[in-house]
């Protein structure tokens, strides 16, 4: 029951970590174009990250719970190696100011104690390649969706004011912003919810057939934990996301974070854990091409999907070592 309890804190501690990690997701574009301070803005970002879980059908909890490695193989052990494996991979891109996947960390991570638990055949391999796929489809939807809604806004102000524009988007990117956030929220929170409940399954504490919704306290808990690491604000990365890939104006914020949302909203409706920091990048990314590809600062981008690239390997061989590790201990 004690190791039970560690781990779950341990989830929640990851959970405040993504939230830490990725709250730049939510304020980069709303911090960098000015319309908010930076408290202001994780003020906003934590609310509507609370608040996601009066919006979204938990699908995606239920992916990471029973859709990566087989849950009849899934041990406490395994649990505690592969959340420990993501929080070392947060802190490693936080440190280093890149805005790498919190989801496909604990992805990796589950991959790697799985295989070294229990062979190459604990590995659900659909599950992982839908999540694999959606590292190139999330950011592409997200850019595709941002450079199509710019060409529209650009059309529909062509004949008014910059300070008219300037001025109604600032209020626009309100809503935008906070419409990512309950993206955000409503997708990241899912991931630990998945990894509390199967904890559970694997220490026989509740009955094989419930669900993730029948335990409103995982719910809560994890909403609560996501947004209070947003709170707290990874400030390292904000100016990656918001100033270096390309300057932003309020509109172009909005068509950024528009995109953004509406691909979060579509993923989490169908159960998939994408990376809010993949599609909120492709949508900068969009707008910023709008402008011409000289717009985009392609040398960080590189970077950027370096680190997207490296993020589940890496963390399946941390999860690897640490499950070793803890077997060993315990």
């Amino acid at each position: 029951m004690t190791f039970l309890i560690i781990i779950i804190a341990l989830v929640l501690l990851f959970d405040f970590i993504n939230g830490f990690h990725d709250s730049a997701n939510s304020i980069a574009t709303v911090v960098s174009t000015k319309v908010l301070s930076p408290i202001a803005a994780v003020g906003l970002a934590a609310t509507f990250n609370f608040l996601a879980f009066l919006i979204f059908p938990l699908k995606v909890a239920s992916t990471i719970g029973k859709g990566v490695v087989n849950p009849d193989i899934v041990s406490l052990n395994l649990i505690a190696a592969a959340v420990t494996a993501a929080i070392i991979w947060n802190l490693i891109t936080w440190w280093l100011g890149l805005p790498s996947s919190s989801s496909h960390t604990l992805v990796g991570g589950l991959v790697g104690a799985g295989i070294a638990g229990s062979g190459f055949g604990s590995v659900i391999y659909s599950g992982v390649i839908k999540i694999g796929i959606f590292i190139i489809v999330a950011p592409l939807l997200g850019m595709i969706m941002s450079f199509v809604i710019s060409v529209i806004v650009l059309q529909l102000v062509k004949n008014q004011t910059l300070s008219g524009v300037d001025k109604w988007f600032r209020r626009f990117q309100l809503l935008s912003a906070s419409a990512f956030s309950l993206g955000h929220g409503g997708n990241d929170a899912q991931k630990s919810m998945g990894i509390i409940w199967v904890a559970l399954l694997a220490a026989n504490r509740i009955p094989k057939d419930s669900l993730v919704e029948d335990y409103l306290w995982i719910v809560l808990s994890c909403h609560a934990a996501i947004a209070l690491g947003t709170l707290f604000g990874g400030w390292r990365i904000v100016k990656t996301m918001g100033q270096r890939i390309t300057k932003l104006k309020p509109f172009e914020g909005f068509c950024a974070e528009t995109a953004g949302a509406l691909t979060l909203f579509g993923a989490t409706h169908f159960g998939i854990p994408v990376s809010t920091t993949h599609t909120i990048t492709g949508s900068i990314i969009g707008v910023g091409a709008t402008k011409g590809l000289s717009a985009v600062k392609w040398g960080v981008t590189s970077r950027i999907f370096w680190a997207w690239i490296l993020t589940i390997p890496v963390s399946a061989i941390i999860g690897a070592g640490m499950y070793l590790l803890f077997n060993a201990i315990f």
